[in-house]
Order: structure tokens, then sequence, then C-alpha cells
């Protein structure tokens, strides 16, 4: 992966401040006009479906928004930009995602967001931007890295007064 030296860190205290993230990164993805790949990272409950549904509430969605685990993707093709939530937690090898698909869904102006994306490894694009969550005290420390030079244009523009 190119190395833009392009990164946000952020420490999100709840849940409310971890879709507001989500809703942040959301609006700079509708204002870039271009699609993105979004790689969500960390253990069991730090935060990457809440980060998800953020998202996708900031892109225009209204209903829930749950962790396709067993579907391995949930498409939000009404949306303002069309996106793609996949989970890859329970994928058995990553050539299951070949069989389904998964290229045609990063073409064109889509925004693809990526749980445990290690698993498809191999069959994934580079992403946009990584998305990594990690236990700290009573909250989450979140750090943004760029992927890409789309990435790194958004996070150029992110910035949320009191975390950056």
């Amino acid at each position: 992966m190119a190395v833009f030296g392009n990164e946000r860190r952020f420490f999100l205290q709840n849940e409310a401040e971890t879709e507001a993230l989500g809703q942040e990164v959301a609006r700079h993805v509708i204002a870039s006009e271009r699609g993105l790949t979004l790689f969500l990272d960390g253990d069991l409950g730090m935060g990457k479906t809440t980060m998800s549904r953020g998202i996708m509430r900031g892109l225009g969605h209204k209903g829930a928004v749950k962790s396709p685990t067993y579907t391995l993707v949930e498409p939000y093709e009404d949306l303002t930009v069309p996106a793609y939530h996949f989970d890859l937690y329970r994928l058995g090898d990553p050539e299951e995602l070949e069989y389904m698909g998964i290229r045609d869904y990063f073409s064109g102006g889509n925004v693809c967001l990526i749980e445990w994306p290690e698993r498809g490894e191999g069959l994934l694009p580079e992403p946009d931007i990584e998305i990594h969550f990690e236990r700290e005290g009573d909250g989450r420390s979140v750090v943004l890295r760029a992927g890409t030079e789309d990435g790194a244009d958004l996070l150029n523009r992110l910035e949320l007064v009191g975390n950056s």
C-alpha cells in the first residue's frame, strides 16, 4: 500500500460520538462525489458497526443498520451514494467472495464498508481509508489512515472540533 502520510486520530467516548464521526465521514464522501472503500478493523465490540451505522445514516439511510454477519453484504443502493456494508467475520475462505461477484461492488461511485477485511485478503482492493479501533479507558481510540489519494483528500477535509 502506498503511504500518503495522512491520518487522523480520535478519542470517542460513546456510541453517539462514534456515529457522529461516521456521519462526518459520509458528509465528505458525498461532497467528494467519488466512491470509496473503507476497511474497519478492530476487535469484537469496538464500534465498527456503530461507525458503519453513522456512515449509512450520513448517506441518507433512515432504517436500522446491522452488521451483515451471515449474509456477508447488505446493500444500500437507494442512498445519495450507493453503499455496500460487508462483514467478513464468518467468511470461511476468501474465494467465497469471488463466487458472490465481489469485484462488481467496487466499480463506479459506490461506497464499500468492510468489517474484518483481513479475511478477504488477496481479493479486496486497497482501501481508500483504514479505520482502526482500539479500547482506550472507557472509550475508543480510532485512527483513520489514508491508503489512496482519494482517502488522503477526504482526511485533509475531515475535522471535528476537539478531536483531531
